[in-house]
């Protein structure tokens, strides 16, 4: 496997995200991909040579190897890093998508026309949706390796002897893990990372949805706001109409004098 080329691939995913994804990037590189590369392939190098029975039965010994480890542990964890980085790689595609969709746009128009997108890049509308998406990918992808593993061997744990029955064995025989130990320590580093790596997930999970909200709650407060300022302004213009259309009768003090004084043109 061509390490440079899956790191050069991936590099372009911290320009779009998040800080717990960058975090969670810098993880899956140094605490696991260059551990498998460095150590793990070397511990797992040769285990099925130091799987020791103690039987001279020919077939045996591969055939309870097969039976107590049907996915070695580092190609199951090649595997585990192929599948939880490939959606990291839909948010690297959707931009690419956007750019070129600009480019197009650009042409059409000119190089003076309205833009499509603000910024390619923002984590805005489709572009939200997908990065969330292979967010939620990412942890369903963890999280089933991590079942697998433990639905194979049953547990994390590697025990030093394990009993086979399997044929043609002549009845029950022991056999014998190589560095038992080494091998224990390192898939119990492996697992840690795994889930640590999940809690990142959803971590960024959770600020996503939560951003996203707040953001709403600000645009419904901003319109609220300007829905009543516009309603005071209505209603202060009308007053002020209303106060302009009155006619104001002038005051005449011989109206006074004329209802109080009496009538004496009847006498």
């Amino acid at each position: 496997m061509d390490w440079k080329t899956f790191q050069a691939l991936l590099s372009g995913v911290n320009k779009y995200s998040t800080a717990f994804g960058r975090i969670w990037l810098s993880v899956v590189f140094v605490f696991r991909v260059m551990v498998y590369v460095v150590a793990a392939e070397r511990v797992w190098g040769d285990e099925q040579k130091d799987f020791d029975c103690n039987t001279r039965q020919p077939g045996c010994s591969n055939v309870c190897y097969d039976f107590f480890f049907p996915i070695s542990h580092i190609r199951l964890w090649a595997l585990q890093l192929i599948f939880v980085t490939c959606p990291s790689l839909m948010v690297v595609m959707h931009v690419a998508y956007r750019e070129d969709r600009e480019k197009k746009h650009k042409k059409l128009h000119g190089e003076n026309c309205a833009k499509l997108y603000k910024d390619t890049g923002k984590k805005h509308g489709g572009l939200w949706w997908t990065y969330l998406i292979s967010l939620f990918v990412k942890l369903g992808i963890e999280i089933a390796f991590l079942y697998i593993l433990h639905y194979i061997y049953n547990s994390f744990d590697l025990p030093r002897m394990v009993k086979c029955e399997v044929n043609p064995c002549p009845n029950q025989v022991d056999c014998f893990i190589g560095r038992p130990t080494e091998k224990r320590v390192f898939t119990y580093f492996m697992v840690g990372a795994s889930a640590l790596c999940i809690v990142l997930s959803i971590c960024e999970i959770i600020y996503l949805i939560t951003k996203r909200f707040v953001r709403c709650a600000q645009k419904v407060k901003k319109r609220s706001k300007a829905h009543s300022v516009t309603y005071s302004k209505a209603s202060t213009c009308q007053c002020n109409t209303g106060m302009n259309h009155m006619e104001l009768k002038p005051f005449n003090k011989n109206d006074n004098l004329r209802a109080s004084a009496p009538n004496l043109s009847t006498v």
